[in-house]
């Protein structure tokens, strides 16, 4: 057995999944699936090891249009980290999402039409638009895009 201290770069492959804890299973299932638009897998799609947790409203599972998985585990216990969803609560800064450019406009008049808190922006920067905002729970997302 070789005593080897890195992983050698190009063997881990790409995000498998990101996991974040709900107070609220169906406010965060709606913001997700019906708000950003992603697929939440029902039926065969649920893993076979999350069936179970599933069945019995404790978790869900959605899939990103790159096919990573988003899990939301319900914790109705979580308490808020601070009335002020400015300051930062973990060492998770935020989670962000890649869109057309052509659809980035689309994109903030419904995070405007939802009355989602804006944390910031949109900005224009020489790497492209974002938008950051704030899920139920208070975590940061980003919509952003390339430049056009």
């Amino acid at each position: 057995m070789t005593s080897q201290k890195t992983i050698p770069t190009g063997y881990l492959r790409k995000i498998h999944h990101i996991a974040l804890n709900v107070a609220d299973m169906q406010t965060s299932r709606h913001f997700y699936g019906h708000i950003l638009g992603l697929h939440e897998l029902q039926g065969e799609e649920i893993p076979e090891t999350l069936k179970e947790l599933v069945a019995k409203g404790k978790v869900a599972n959605f899939i990103t249009p790159d096919g990573t998985i988003l899990d939301l585990f319900g914790e109705p216990e979580l308490l808020p980290p601070d009335s002020d969803p400015s300051k930062s609560f973990t060492r998770a800064y935020h989670l962000a999402f890649d869109i057309d450019p052509q659809l980035f406009e689309q994109a903030v008049n419904v995070i405007k039409n939802n009355n989602l808190v804006i944390a910031h922006g949109p900005v224009t920067r020489p790497t492209g638009r974002g938008i950051y905002f704030y899920d139920p729970d208070g975590f940061m997302v980003e919509i952003r895009c390339d430049p056009n």
